[in-house]
């Protein structure tokens, strides 16, 4: 079997959301194709993933598709930048080895985590993620008011979650978000106090059995995290994720050894090169890789297994399209240091959903993982309808 095109796919853009979802589809002489994800398509990045997938496209024509180590290595070492890391390179490598993953899958007509070994779980529990940008209205938008995160909180509550992930600072009361400026440094006492009275409301609505995470998105610097996370410990919160840069590891070690909580970061970390120094330090309790960022599934499952070394936890970074959903479950399913899975608001709302053949949704807070060879989802025709598709043949 070989790879005959590569099909380069721009999803329609979700402007509300500031998403561009870029995949591509793998296809083979034996008629098998696969789909993968760049993770990349958040705000900025989409076109150069896309671009940069061409490139590797032309790479890996009349390869082997079922040589998913081969092609990484290839694409790895002959490109000339990517092992120097970086979110677009990574991006279109995870997008092309997550395709590779689906068509082996379906080829041998079993899912992937059968493949990567089976699964250690039938469901996943799961925490509904970013609650500020609104859960209740399906607007991805909602002001920074307490209703507006109380009626978020009650409705996550609703829907049968344990576990809720929030930015409790980053929108301003009158809604937007802060700028780094106000975020770096020292927060205002205004700042902290809003912090806390959404925080001490999570707490209050969710009751003392749910767990509580902290999602600061790189935002916060060393001084301004620990004021986050000394105004958060009372609050019995799961983890802090994304306090600081990934990139200054004896940050993340100073930060873990002045607060109780347990830390997490991975989605803007790329290859098990970009983990190795929170994990040797001792810094991280949880690891964050997304399957579309960090090197595609192959890479992923390699991060897992090394951040199992180190007893830490992982929870993979969802926040694309029904494509990337299905791939997380999948690695999630098939690695024993799993701790919860993220289900990202974006992945409610119908703009997103019907970018997938299959709506896959968890029930009371629980994923069940998909069964169909491959990753398990396709995209629907209606999104491939109103998609920019061009081919690498």
């Amino acid at each position: 079997m070989k790879i005959v095109a590569v099909d380069l796919i721009a999803l329609e853009e979700i402007k509300k959301m500031a998403l561009r979802p870029v995949c591509c589809r793998i296809r083979t002489d034996e008629g098998i194709y696969g789909y993968g994800e760049a993770g990349v398509a958040i705000v900025s990045g989409a076109k150069a993933a896309f671009e940069l997938m061409r490139d590797y496209g032309q790479m890996i024509l009349g390869m082997n598709p079922l040589a998913h180590e081969v092609i990484w290595e290839t694409l790895y070492k002959e490109s000339f930048w990517a092992q120097g890391n970086g979110a677009i390179i990574m991006a279109a490598i995870s997008a092309i080895d997550t395709a590779l993953w689906d068509i082996k899958g379906k080829y041998f007509g079993k899912p992937v985590y059968e493949l990567l070994g089976g699964k250690h779980r039938d469901k996943l529990r799961t925490y509904i993620s970013q609650l500020q940008f609104g859960y209740h209205n399906k607007q991805f938008a909602q002001p920074g008011c307490l209703d507006a995160y109380q009626a978020s909180y009650e409705h996550a509550m609703e829907e049968g979650y344990d576990a809720i992930k929030v930015n409790f600072f980053c929108q301003k009361p009158e809604g937007g978000e802060l700028f780094h400026t106000e975020t770096t440094g020292c927060l205002s006492r205004q700042v902290r106090k809003r912090f806390e009275e959404r925080l001490a409301l999570a707490r209050k609505i969710c009751g003392p059995d749910v767990d509580i995470i902290v999602e600061n998105h790189c935002m916060t610097d060393y001084m301004t995290a620990m004021q986050t996370a000394r105004i958060a410990e009372p609050y019995d919160i799961l983890f802090l994720e994304e306090a600081l840069t990934p990139t200054n590891a004896d940050l993340w070690k100073k930060l873990a050894s002045s607060t109780s909580i347990p830390l997490a970061t991975g989605e803007r970390i790329y290859s098990r090169w970009g983990f190795r120094p929170l994990l040797e330090n001792g810094a991280l309790s949880v690891a964050q890789p997304d399957v579309g960022n960090c090197g595609g599934i192959t890479e992923c499952k390699k991060i897992c297994d090394m951040a199992h070394v180190y007893d830490v936890t992982v929870q993979t970074h969802t926040c694309n399209s029904p494509i990337s959903v299905a791939a997380a479950l999948q690695v999630e399913a098939a690695i024993p240091n799993f701790i919860i899975h993220e289900h990202h608001v974006s992945n409610t709302l119908p703009e997103i959903t019907c970018m997938g053949k299959y709506d896959y949704q968890p029930e009371n807070g629980y994923f069940a993982v998909p069964d169909l060879p491959g990753i398990g989802q396709e995209l629907s025709d209606y999104a491939l309808k109103r998609a920019h598709i061009e081919t690498v043949q």
